[in-house]
């Protein structure tokens, strides 16, 4: 006869001091590892999958948090050991986490790519589909809010100058950063790309107010910035 496997420890079954709960309250939540902080919101396992396993399970199908958070509600829902409930506390984690970067933002001027970058990359690098955003700004280059213009398939998206100006002047902006990103990884632009450029550049002349960048967002890659500007290049100046 084949012997069974070892049952896999439940987290009930863990050392006081090492389950996920009791650890952040004694640690402090940066003591735990990601896969311990999603089994606080995944609560529950499955037979012979601890809530920690699920957790660890996902972010090795899918490679890191910021992918996990991009995952549409319905999708997550589908993964074993999940369903809707627990992945909607996911889900509500993955928000509350980005809301805050995003206050956290409202008081540092995009001024800069790296900044911008930085700012937009958790939120964007990881999804499947290209993505159109306008980011309006005050006059201190302060972040006012963010529109989604598109979205379009693996290969392309689309926007025409009137939409991408529209939340600038609705909002009194001061100006605008548009921002994309490439689910190929690769943020180098194509041809499109470099023509919208220039047409909402034309535009937001006529209009007076400020096209401070546009920043195609792509993965990290040895020997490449993850990331692109038109300003960078001088197109935008």
């Amino acid at each position: 006869m084949f012997a069974r496997p070892p049952m896999e420890q439940r987290i009930q079954d863990l050392p006081y001091a090492e389950r996920p709960r009791e650890k952040l309250a004694t640690l402090g939540p940066s003591a735990l590892d990601n896969a311990e902080l999603m089994a606080l919101f995944i609560s529950t396992g499955t037979k012979g999958r601890s809530a920690i396993t699920i957790g660890r399970d996902l972010l090795k199908k899918y490679g890191s948090m910021g992918a996990l958070g991009a995952l549409p509600v319905s999708e997550l829902a589908k993964e074993k050991g999940l369903g809707l409930a627990k992945a909607s506390k996911l889900a509500a984690a993955f928000e509350l986490g980005a809301r805050v970067a995003r206050e956290q933002m409202q008081h540092i001027p995009l001024d800069s790519p790296e900044l911008i970058h930085e700012f937009f990359a958790p939120q964007m690098a990881h999804l499947a589909t290209e993505q159109v955003v306008v980011a309006v700004v005050d006059s201190r280059l302060r972040h006012m809010g963010t529109t989604i213009i598109s979205t379009g398939t693996v290969n392309e998206s689309s926007a025409h100058p009137r939409e991408i100006l529209r939340p600038v002047i609705t909002r009194g902006a001061f100006g605008f950063i548009l921002i994309h990103n490439h689910p190929s990884g690769d943020p180098s632009p194509s041809r499109a790309d470099e023509m919208i450029t220039r047409r909402v550049l034309e535009a937001a002349r006529l209009m007076q107010v400020e096209f401070l960048d546009h920043i195609i967002i792509g993965k990290p890659s040895s020997g490449r910035r993850p990331y692109y500007s038109f300003r960078d290049t001088g197109i935008i100046a």
